[in-house]
């Protein structure tokens, strides 16, 4: 990650999805365009966790289609999407505990053997982007603050070099100040090419970060448009704003 990315096209289409008999998504569908930014919004029970678990392969669709970089995903295992180039941040962060900081990171190049090759540069430059996680590399990252645990699973997936990373929730439960290092980080991954898809309770911050912006409601996309276009639309800022 040290050298400019060639960020891949994630496109869903009609995506249908859930958890056993209980349907959460309905014909979603969106677009991360090579090397964009796009956010999506919704209240909490929206599907956006969900279709990001679509999109990596943990829920497996009812209907619809997934590509990454042109290759259908949408029946992939989550170990084929992660060697594709898909990246995942999932919400709560799932570390190993028990395992040093470093230990979990370098789980995030095991997959793709191009992430291994390059695994010291990759460390270094997200070293380079999170120094406390260099300061704590030997810490068990079960002991870390919150912020701290945020970094290393930020981190770790960019450790496989992903030219698409899916990001759910990264500030929750996070100090504004953490806030503000995560989203920076994430913003200058973005600005070296990676396609990023960012799942976010900070509206504001997601919209003025983002170059395009989706709202999911129940489960379907409702509106879609530019992130400015969306920080004015009255309905997003009654809605998710308070304002």
């Amino acid at each position: 990650m040290s050298q400019r990315i060639q960020g891949q096209e994630l496109v869903i289409g009609g995506l249908a999805a859930g958890y056993g008999k209980v349907q959460v998504l309905w014909d979603v569908s969106l677009r991360v365009g090579p090397g964009e930014f796009v956010a999506m919004i919704g209240a909490n029970g929206a599907g956006k966790t969900t279709t990001l678990r679509a999109v990596s392969g943990v829920v497996r669709p009812g209907a619809g289609r997934i590509t990454l970089g042109g290759r259908d995903i949408t029946r992939a295992s989550p170990s084929e999407i992660v060697a594709l180039g898909l990246g995942h941040v999932p919400e709560g962060r799932e570390l190993f505990p028990h395992m040093t900081v470093l230990e979990n990171l370098e789980l995030g190049a095991a997959l793709r053997p191009e992430a291994r090759a390059a695994q010291q540069s990759t460390l270094e430059h997200v070293y380079s982007l999170f120094p406390r996680l260099s300061e704590r590399a030997s810490q068990l990252a079960g002991t870390l603050s919150g912020g701290e645990q945020q970094m290393v699973a930020v981190g770790r997936a960019l450790m496989g070099r992903p030219s698409v990373l899916v990001v759910d929730e990264p500030s929750l439960g996070l100090s504004p100040l953490m806030t503000q290092t995560v989203f920076g980080a994430l913003k200058a991954v973005n600005e070296e090419g990676v396609s990023v898809l960012l799942v976010e309770q900070n509206v504001g911050l997601s919209l003025r970060l983002a170059a395009r912006a989706y709202v999911l409601e129940n489960g379907q996309v409702v509106k879609e448009g530019s992130g400015a276009q969306l920080l004015a639309d009255p309905a997003v800022r009654e809605a998710y704003l308070a304002l």
